[in-house]
């Protein structure tokens, strides 16, 4: 079966996981639904699971928008990844582990709103059309998600790697090889860190841009005045 190098900046984005190994099919994903540094024991032998058993990735995501930014980019940047098991509770605030769901199985539209999401801020503005449309081609969803059993995971990483399709908890897995399409540069291409707050129109976005261009010459102006008289 074929397997490929991933993209050099591989992975490219910072977050709270594992790197395993690269040539892996499979990549893992525990909900968090507590602040990042008080994750519970539970959750910690689920993401060690994921990357004794030979995961690619294996770390936690608890917000619908940053979060899964990052996990796109690392994933298109690694062809060989095929599988994300999503495992873990449901993050309250945030209803993460739907939100990862529905983005795998429905898209976004075109203001990057992950469909079908109750999520309250489902939105991937950071991410080209391209990072996202390639991210749910790549990828199969293994949902775990409210099951506690590291063996669970185990099993399920396991059984992506095999040669010939095995059952699994209703899935035919196996590994099928790299995606046949090239890895992508996995950086985001914007760096908004308050999705909420952004603006969802074209012409509103292309304002904003203009209006912060001139507070920037403003500002620039200002300081060379007051250089001037000091």
């Amino acid at each position: 079966m074929l397997k490929v190098d991933p993209h050099p900046d591989y992975p490219s984005e910072d977050g709270r996981y594992l790197r395993g190994n690269d040539f892996s099919p499979v990549a893992v994903a525990i909900i968090l639904n507590c602040d990042g540094d008080k994750i519970p024991p539970e959750l910690e032998n689920l993401i060690r699971a994921g990357i004794e058993t030979g995961a690619a990735l294996s770390g936690t995501v608890q917000t619908e928008n940053i979060g899964f930014e990052k996990i796109v980019c690392n994933i298109v940047a690694n062809p060989n990844i095929r599988y994300l098991i999503v495992g873990g509770p449901e993050s309250m605030g945030h209803s993460t582990g739907e939100a990862l769901k529905a983005l795998i199985q429905h898209g976004v539209d075109d203001k990057k709103r992950i469909i079908e999401t109750g999520a309250p801020h489902p939105f991937l503005f950071n991410l080209s059309m391209e990072m996202i449309e390639r991210f749910r081609k790549q990828l199969s969803v293994i949902d775990l998600q409210f099951e506690g059993d590291p063996d669970l995971i185990r099993k399920a990483v396991w059984s992506c790697y095999q040669e010939s399709p095995v059952e699994f908890r209703g899935y035919s897995l196996y590994d099928p090889g790299a995606y046949p399409e090239p890895p992508l540069s996995g950086k985001l291409t914007w760096r908004i860190t308050q999705p909420w707050a952004e603006v969802l129109d074209d012409k509103e976005r292309e304002a904003k841009r203009k209006a912060q261009e001139l507070m920037e010459k403003l500002k620039a102006r200002s300081k060379k005045d007051r250089e001037k008289k000091s």
